[in-house]
């Protein structure tokens, strides 16, 4: 890994001219999209005189899943801002545009790729880990039909990487964040004591961070970070409206970190206005409240635009300072140095059957709702419109509301992954995945997860004030003003009996279940079909 060259600085070296008639590119170093690292790697190595840089704009990339229009103009914003900094540093930088003409028959970034080699004729090309499965196979078949040698280079954005992360599954019976978390903070010194032990003396406090809000509503929250565009960005708003006018969501609200100096600040913000109330309500929901106390900062992250370890370090420093609480402090870390570090690991591992998984057979469609917002039920309605107004929604929306209707009414995992990788703006592939096919879904069957995280509307009741306003009762399993989550759990529990009455973790749930006359089955069952999407070619009967 390159020398830290301190905030917003890039690796730079003076530019020499070329020797007259030298035209061949010893090294292409190839940048995606979500590595506009200012440290990267391949930076560090290379020599402005013989090497040059590759940024790669390509509509497929938008296309691949209809993605929103704030998650395209986000890459592009950053791409491009990130492209000027490079050649102010003194770089050699092949940008090609989203609309470059010299390119307009060729959508695909692997296309576009190809169109390079054959023009620059590279010794060689130098990529660092992609974040998809897929991509990472377009890059090197590309190579390969081109006649150019690849030569893959370890992200050091990651505080641990993809062959120690399968050194450490390899010793273990069950994959469980948990064990993998404390291991981390032991490998990298995060908030232990001095004889090695857990600050606090216990190395999770999950049980001080799942409170709701009060019952008159969160307060006054500090608002995060928000970034007026600038010249640049405003142009790529305009070339996203005008080239992907059908797309889902919206660009009115748009003020995301695009530069490492942004990010940097939205990182300052969080520590020093919001850290302090980030745990205890992390897990709370409250209508037109799309961000709570969170950090707002696993864009930044994923575009590698900040660095996890600067991340962590600010955290715990504020601890140590006394300025937010240790609970607060741990329960980011943790979903930073264990749960983020921990889903990369697992994806890597399992690709590419995690991406075809469908342990509980669900075929289900997704429902147009989900690009629109147009339900009556208040919770879903209310994620899936903060979702299409800003590219967000917090991780117990997603897990809890967005993903537990997944679960619950059968859609298939593959429509919802995608739709997740399409509709956020910090979805990369690596972190999408497993976070929803393995986690919410349960597509994989519990390879990292001990049971379903399969709940009824009270859950909903309980950490938000969503029911309060919403038409459906929470405690009502059937009958028109049914909550869908209530009975589609109830339908849920009775479809998949079997499996789950043989775990000691859903036993329990079963055994609620056969308290349920058969006249109250049939009428939970009758409720839930309501809310469970065909496969596609399936009419009703």
């Amino acid at each position: 890994m390159g020398p830290h060259l301190g905030r917003g600085a890039l690796l730079q070296r003076a530019l020499p001219p070329r020797r007259a008639g030298q035209s061949a590119v010893r090294d292409l170093i190839l940048i995606l999209g979500d590595q506009l690292a200012h440290d990267h790697p391949a930076l560090a190595e290379a020599d402005p005189a013989q090497d040059e840089v590759l940024l790669i704009e390509a509509p497929g990339e938008a296309t691949h899943v209809w993605s929103h229009k704030a998650r395209i103009a986000l890459f592009l914003a950053a791409m491009r801002h990130h492209a000027q900094a490079l050649r102010a540093a003194g770089w050699q930088v092949h940008h090609i545009a989203l609309d470059e003409p010299a390119h307009a028959s060729t959508p695909t970034l692997a296309g576009r790729l190809a169109a390079t080699l054959r023009t620059l004729r590279p010794a060689r090309l130098r990529v660092m880990e992609a974040g998809a499965w897929r991509l990472a196979r377009d890059i090197e078949a590309t190579a390969l039909t081109e006649g150019v040698p690849l030569t893959w280079m370890h992200d050091p954005h990651f505080l641990c990487s993809r062959a120690d992360f399968a050194k450490w599954a390899a010793r273990k019976r069950e994959l469980r964040m948990e064990w993998f978390y404390r291991w981390m903070r032991q490998r990298h010194h995060v908030l232990l004591d001095a004889s090695g032990e857990p600050e606090g003396g216990q190395w999770n406090f999950d049980e001080d961070n799942r409170a709701p809000y009060p019952k008159q509503g969160p307060g006054l929250i500090p608002p995060p970070a928000h970034f007026a565009p600038d010249a640049l960005t405003q142009d790529v708003i305009a070339l996203v409206e005008a080239r992907f006018p059908n797309h889902p969501g919206s660009l009115a609200h748009f003020g995301w970190p695009v530069t490492r100096a942004q990010a940097l600040q939205a990182l300052d913000t969080f520590i020093q206005t919001r850290l302090s109330g980030f745990g205890r309500h992390q897990d709370a929901m409250w209508e037109a409240t799309p961000f709570g106390w969170h950090s707002l900062l696993s864009a930044a992250l994923n575009l590698h635009l900040l660095h996890p370890r600067e991340v962590i370090a600010a955290a715990e420093a504020a601890w140590r300072q006394g300025r937010a609480e240790l609970a607060s402090t741990e329960g980011f870390i943790r979903q930073v140095l264990g749960w983020r570090e921990f889903i990369r690991g697992v994806y890597w591992l399992d690709m590419p059957d995690l991406a075809e998984a469908n342990h509980l057979r669900a075929e289900g469609d997704l429902p147009a709702f989900f690009w629109t917002g147009d339900t009556d039920m208040a919770c879903l309605r209310d994620a899936l419109r903060q979702t299409l107004d800003h590219g967000y929604a917090h991780h117990i929306q997603r897990l809890m509301v967005l993903g537990l209707y997944g679960l619950l009414a059968g859609v298939r995992p593959q429509a919802v992954s995608d739709w997740f990788l399409a509709i956020y703006v910090d979805a990369v592939e690596w972190v999408e995945l497993p976070n929803v096919a393995g986690m919410a879904l349960y597509a994989n069957g519990g390879r990292f997860t001990s049971k379903p995280y399969a709940a009824s509307g009270a859950y909903i009741q309980r950490m938000s004030n969503h029911c309060r306003g919403c038409r459906y009762d929470p405690k009502q399993r059937s009958g028109p003003d049914a909550c869908p989550y209530t009975a589609l759990y109830w339908d849920f529990l009775a479809r998949h009996e079997a499996e789950l009455a043989a775990s000691p973790r859903t036993a329990l749930m079963v055994r609620n279940l056969q308290r349920l006359s058969a006249d109250e089955k049939r009428a939970v069952h009758e409720t839930a079909l309501q809310w469970m999407p065909r496969p596609t070619g399936e009419t009703p009967a």
